[in-house]
Protein backbone atom coordinates (compact mmCIF):
# COMPACT_ATOMS: atom_id res chain seq x y z
CA UNK A 1 0.00 0.00 0.00
CA UNK A 2 1.14 3.47 -0.81
CA UNK A 3 1.79 5.89 2.04
CA UNK A 4 1.40 9.64 2.35
CA UNK A 5 5.01 10.04 1.14
CA UNK A 6 4.26 7.83 -1.87
CA UNK A 7 1.17 9.93 -2.63
CA UNK A 8 3.17 13.16 -2.55
CA UNK A 9 5.87 11.61 -4.75
CA UNK A 10 3.10 10.61 -7.21
CA UNK A 11 1.78 14.17 -7.17
CA UNK A 12 5.25 15.54 -7.84
CA UNK A 13 5.89 13.05 -10.66
CA UNK A 14 2.62 14.13 -12.34
CA UNK A 15 2.99 17.88 -11.73
CA UNK A 16 0.09 17.99 -9.26
CA UNK A 17 0.65 21.03 -7.05
CA UNK A 18 -0.38 20.34 -3.47
CA UNK A 19 -0.22 21.90 -0.02
CA UNK A 20 -0.82 20.08 3.24
CA UNK A 21 -1.85 21.20 6.70
CA UNK A 22 -1.11 18.78 9.55
CA UNK A 23 -3.70 18.79 12.34
CA UNK A 24 -5.12 16.56 15.09
CA UNK A 25 -7.03 13.53 13.72
CA UNK A 26 -10.65 14.18 12.66
CA UNK A 27 -13.12 11.36 12.15
CA UNK A 28 -16.33 13.08 10.99
CA UNK A 29 -17.23 16.06 8.83
CA UNK A 30 -18.54 17.92 11.88
CA UNK A 31 -15.14 17.72 13.56
CA UNK A 32 -12.38 20.08 12.57
CA UNK A 33 -14.56 23.05 11.67
CA UNK A 34 -11.82 25.36 12.94
CA UNK A 35 -9.30 23.63 10.69
CA UNK A 36 -11.56 24.06 7.69
CA UNK A 37 -11.88 27.79 8.31
CA UNK A 38 -8.14 28.10 7.67
CA UNK A 39 -8.35 26.27 4.33
CA UNK A 40 -10.15 27.71 1.30
CA UNK A 41 -12.10 25.58 -1.14
CA UNK A 42 -14.33 22.54 -0.99
CA UNK A 43 -14.07 20.32 2.05
CA UNK A 44 -15.10 16.75 1.52
CA UNK A 45 -16.89 13.79 2.91
CA UNK A 46 -16.03 10.46 1.40
CA UNK A 47 -18.09 7.29 1.60
CA UNK A 48 -16.78 3.79 1.00
CA UNK A 49 -19.75 1.69 -0.10
CA UNK A 50 -20.57 -1.77 -1.36
CA UNK A 51 -23.68 -2.59 -3.34
CA UNK A 52 -25.85 -5.69 -3.20
CA UNK A 53 -24.08 -7.01 -6.33
CA UNK A 54 -20.66 -6.81 -4.63
CA UNK A 55 -19.42 -3.72 -6.50
CA UNK A 56 -17.37 -1.26 -4.43
CA UNK A 57 -18.02 2.47 -4.66
CA UNK A 58 -16.23 5.58 -3.46
CA UNK A 59 -18.38 8.71 -3.19
CA UNK A 60 -16.64 12.09 -2.74
CA UNK A 61 -18.87 15.05 -2.03
CA UNK A 62 -18.81 18.44 -0.39
CA UNK A 63 -19.08 18.02 3.37
CA UNK A 64 -22.49 19.68 3.48
CA UNK A 65 -23.98 17.63 0.62
CA UNK A 66 -26.89 15.37 1.54
CA UNK A 67 -26.50 11.88 0.11
CA UNK A 68 -29.60 9.68 0.17
CA UNK A 69 -28.24 6.13 -0.01
CA UNK A 70 -31.77 4.74 -0.34
CA UNK A 71 -32.19 6.58 -3.66
CA UNK A 72 -28.62 6.79 -4.92
CA UNK A 73 -28.48 3.24 -6.28
CA UNK A 74 -31.24 4.13 -8.78
CA UNK A 75 -29.19 7.11 -9.99
CA UNK A 76 -25.82 5.39 -10.40
CA UNK A 77 -27.17 2.03 -11.60
CA UNK A 78 -25.92 -0.02 -8.70
CA UNK A 79 -27.46 -2.56 -6.39
CA UNK A 80 -28.69 -1.31 -3.01
CA UNK A 81 -25.87 0.46 -1.20
CA UNK A 82 -24.45 -0.01 2.27
CA UNK A 83 -21.19 0.91 3.94
CA UNK A 84 -18.35 -1.34 2.86
CA UNK A 85 -16.47 -3.55 5.30
CA UNK A 86 -13.36 -2.11 6.92
CA UNK A 87 -11.21 -4.97 5.61
CA UNK A 88 -12.15 -4.12 2.02
CA UNK A 89 -11.51 -0.44 2.69
CA UNK A 90 -8.00 -1.25 3.84
CA UNK A 91 -7.46 -3.64 0.88
CA UNK A 92 -8.63 -1.22 -1.80
CA UNK A 93 -7.94 2.29 -0.50
CA UNK A 94 -5.22 1.59 2.05
CA UNK A 95 -7.04 3.59 4.72
CA UNK A 96 -9.12 2.97 7.83
CA UNK A 97 -12.50 4.47 8.83
CA UNK A 98 -12.22 8.22 9.35
CA UNK A 99 -9.51 8.49 6.70
CA UNK A 100 -11.50 7.65 3.55
CA UNK A 101 -10.31 9.89 0.74
CA UNK A 102 -10.33 10.13 -3.04
CA UNK A 103 -6.53 10.14 -2.82
CA UNK A 104 -6.88 6.50 -1.68
CA UNK A 105 -7.68 5.64 -5.30
CA UNK A 106 -3.90 5.51 -5.75
CA UNK A 107 -4.04 2.18 -3.89
CA UNK A 108 -6.86 0.65 -5.97
CA UNK A 109 -4.46 -0.98 -8.41
CA UNK A 110 -6.99 -3.70 -9.29
CA UNK A 111 -9.63 -1.06 -10.22
CA UNK A 112 -12.23 -2.57 -7.89
CA UNK A 113 -13.85 0.78 -7.08
CA UNK A 114 -16.20 2.94 -9.08
CA UNK A 115 -15.70 6.61 -8.28
CA UNK A 116 -18.63 9.02 -7.93
CA UNK A 117 -17.88 12.73 -7.66
CA UNK A 118 -20.38 15.29 -6.39
CA UNK A 119 -21.12 17.94 -9.04
CA UNK A 120 -20.74 20.68 -6.42
CA UNK A 121 -17.33 19.31 -5.43
CA UNK A 122 -16.36 19.04 -9.10
CA UNK A 123 -17.02 22.78 -9.33
CA UNK A 124 -15.05 23.68 -6.18
CA UNK A 125 -11.52 24.99 -6.36
CA UNK A 126 -9.38 24.02 -4.61
CA UNK A 127 -10.52 20.70 -3.15
CA UNK A 128 -9.37 19.33 0.21
CA UNK A 129 -8.89 15.66 1.04
CA UNK A 130 -7.04 13.68 3.69
CA UNK A 131 -3.68 12.47 2.35
CA UNK A 132 -4.32 8.79 3.32
CA UNK A 133 -4.67 9.68 7.00
CA UNK A 134 -7.08 11.87 8.98
CA UNK A 135 -4.32 13.85 10.70
CA UNK A 136 -3.77 16.21 7.75
CA UNK A 137 -5.61 17.88 4.91
CA UNK A 138 -4.16 18.29 1.44
CA UNK A 139 -5.42 20.90 -1.01
CA UNK A 140 -5.12 20.62 -4.78
CA UNK A 141 -6.69 22.71 -7.50
CA UNK A 142 -9.63 21.22 -9.38
CA UNK A 143 -7.42 20.99 -12.49
CA UNK A 144 -4.73 19.15 -10.54
CA UNK A 145 -7.31 16.83 -8.97
CA UNK A 146 -8.44 15.91 -12.49
CA UNK A 147 -4.77 15.44 -13.45
CA UNK A 148 -4.41 13.03 -10.49
CA UNK A 149 -7.46 11.04 -11.60
CA UNK A 150 -6.29 10.98 -15.23
CA UNK A 151 -2.87 9.68 -14.15
CA UNK A 152 -4.73 6.79 -12.48
CA UNK A 153 -6.94 6.35 -15.57
CA UNK A 154 -10.07 7.14 -13.58
CA UNK A 155 -13.03 8.94 -15.12
CA UNK A 156 -15.44 9.85 -12.31
CA UNK A 157 -19.19 9.55 -12.60
CA UNK A 158 -20.39 13.04 -11.71
CA UNK A 159 -23.69 13.19 -9.85
CA UNK A 160 -25.77 16.22 -8.97
CA UNK A 161 -26.96 15.15 -5.52
CA UNK A 162 -29.56 17.96 -5.36
CA UNK A 163 -31.26 16.83 -8.56
CA UNK A 164 -30.29 13.16 -7.96
CA UNK A 165 -29.06 12.69 -11.52
CA UNK A 166 -25.85 11.77 -13.33
CA UNK A 167 -24.45 14.77 -15.20
CA UNK A 168 -21.25 13.25 -16.62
Amino acid sequence: MKTRSDLFAFFDAHDVAHSTLDHPPVFRVEEGLEIKKALPGGHTKNLFLKDAKGQLWLISALGETTIDLKKLHHVIGSGRLSFGPQEMMVETLGVTPGSVTAFGLINDTEKRLRFVLDKALAESDPVNFHPLGNDATTAVSQADFRKFLAALDIAPMIVDFEAMEVVA
